[in-house]
């Protein structure tokens, strides 16, 4: 009876492992599997990480070389600060590529070159505008010698201290006129060339009124004269 029981338990027992040990065996399957997979993962995701640097380092390069091209092969288009700015911005990427090392060094003597051409139109610049200054002093001087008789003239009939002396010098005034009747244009406001002008009026008029008014706050523009240097039409213009 003994030995019967214990063949029995024996039997259940192996029946039991041998259901047992499949089951472990997918398990282990499994967890060698999931191992696997995990390694391939990472391993993957290092990759793409690297493939993702190398794309973004590519795509710097590119656009330091576009900038730098940019920058060598300008014919004064851009600005030269504008310039230093992309070159620096470019220097600033730290790239370490032979290509773009060799590039930079062109824009930089390109730059050097641009600078010294850049002080020369400078200096041209402020040479012309000293000159145009200058000019426009000379004009000023040769017209005011030109037309001071004529100026003093009206000025002096605006300060008379007395009618018969405002009278005397209209009198005077006159004379350097072709007629009484030549036209005065004052001039009250200028826009490129089109030019605004008081009421017209004449020689005559005009000194009588400055002799009511007391007061002179015109400056010649132009004047034209006939052959016998007498005055044919006077443009004043309103001081203020």
């Amino acid at each position: 009876m003994n030995r019967e029981k214990i063949r029995f338990m024996k039997s259940l027992y192996q029946n039991k492992l041998a259901a047992w040990l499949p089951v472990n065996r997918m398990l282990v399957f499994v967890l060698a599997g999931l191992l696997a997979f995990g390694g391939t993962s990472c391993s993957s995701q290092k990759r793409l990480a690297k493939k993702h640097a190398k794309e973004a380092r590519l795509a710097q390069i590119e656009q330091a070389k576009a900038e730098l091209f940019e920058i060598i092969n300008d014919d004064g288009f851009l600005a030269l600060e504008v310039k230093e700015r992309k070159l620096q911005a470019v220097k600033d990427m730290n790239l370490d590529d032979k290509e773009i090392n060799d590039l930079i060094i062109r824009a930089e003597e390109k730059l050097a070159r641009d600078r010294v051409e850049y002080l020369k139109k400078q200096e041209e610049e402020a040479k012309r505008a000293e000159e145009e200054r200058l000019e426009r002093i000379r004009l000023e001087q040769e017209k005011a010698t030109k037309f001071s008789p004529l100026q003093n003239a009206l000025v002096g009939v605006a300060a008379a201290s007395n009618l018969r002396d405002a009278n005397s010098r209209i009198s005077d005034a006159l004379k350097l006129f072709a007629s009484p009747d030549v036209p005065v244009l004052i001039l009250i406001s200028e826009e490129g060339v089109v030019k605004d002008y008081d009421r017209p009026t004449t020689i005559q008029k005009y000194l009588e009124l400055l002799k009511d008014q007391k007061r002179y706050n015109n400056d010649i523009e132009s004047v034209k004269y006939d052959a016998a240097g007498k005055v044919t039409e006077l443009e004043l213009r309103t001081r203020y």
